[in-house]
């Protein structure tokens, strides 16, 4: 049975594990639809797109996989973003209205459960931030509202200004990908990992209520390719099949169930469409590791408690 949790400091309650839609473009109608039907059932019922996205066509493929109509739509949990484009990044209140608007006539739908600001824009105006926001709110089209690649600091240029709740923050966070975390152990230290590359974002937003999406939770590097079965990292992948097989799961359930353990209630966002390793993702849902597992696969990734 899928966990659920609320995201941020919202009231809405969500499933903890979030499915991104990215690659949805790669497979076939049918293939499509029988993927979101799986997901229903799994009960994984809250979806990541973004306008980005094989151009916008991936939530076009959703709808028409989903069925989308009123009755299907009150089942799902459908959460977007915007703020990307050619060339640079976009937070104009012109360009998040007009892209909201496109992000709804391709999922056929009336509103969004959650809109995200993509990746940072330097040029950002907050007020005009808030703006959009409040208009996009008044209108029901967007409930609630988030960030994603945001530091602390940047959150808190938006706050000054935008008085809705950032529910969200997506993240790039896997198990070998966690500088966020090796940080917090390395303070004080003058070692690689005492680099604070993020302003302490993981203690930012537990602070704040913030819930931490993690986006590619099996990659290493930037899209470098997944970090299971590789033999670039034989030691992580030794302890992960070790606790897997003790649980009598898949090493996928184990490395997402590795994210879920951490107190800060993250909902990690899958980007397979594969449904079997879907199927694994969720299970982690019902696992909890013992603070010695976690521990243990931190260290086997290669990280080195001072």
């Amino acid at each position: 049975m899928m966990k659920t949790m609320k995201l941020g400091a919202s009231t809405l309650e969500v499933p903890v594990i979030a499915v991104g839609c990215m690659r949805i473009n790669s497979l076939e109608k049918a293939e499509a639809e029988r993927f979101v039907q799986t997901s229903l059932e799994l009960g994984a019922n809250f979806f990541d797109h973004a306008d980005i996205y094989g151009g916008g066509e991936c939530e076009k493929i959703f709808a028409d996989a989903v069925h989308m109509n009123d009755d299907v739509r009150e089942k799902l949990i459908i959460q977007s973003k915007c703020g990307i484009r050619k060339g640079m990044f976009d937070f104009s209140k012109e360009h998040i209205l007009n892209s909201v608007d496109g992000i709804l006539q391709r999922l056929r739908t009336d509103y969004l459960d959650v809109l995200l600001l993509h990746r940072p824009d330097t040029l950002v105006e907050p007020e005009e931030v808030a703006e959009a926001f409040d208009l996009l709110e008044s209108s029901g089209k967007v409930r609630h509202f988030g960030v994603s690649n945001q530091n602390p600091m940047q959150i808190q240029l938006l706050k000054k200004a935008v008085k809705q709740p950032l529910v969200a923050n997506q993240l790039q966070l896997s198990i070998t990908n966690a500088t966020m975390i090796s940080q917090g152990f390395n303070v004080n230290m003058e070692n690689e990992a005492a680099v604070n590359r993020d302003g302490s974002i993981l203690d930012f937003c537990r602070l704040h209520d913030i819930t931490i999406q993690p986006w590619s939770p099996f990659q290493y590097g930037f899209f470098e390719g997944v970090f299971l079965g590789n033999e670039k990292f034989p030691e992580l992948n030794a302890k992960i099949d070790e606790i897997a097989e003790k649980y009598n799961v898949s090493n996928t359930t184990i490395a997402i169930a590795w994210l879920l353990r951490h107190p800060a209630n993250m909902q990690p966002v899958t980007g397979t469409m594969n449904i079997t390793r879907l199927t694994d993702c969720c299970k982690a849902s019902e696992i909890r590791l013992t603070r010695e597992e976690w521990y243990s696969i931190f260290r086997a990734a290669g990280n080195i408690l001072p």
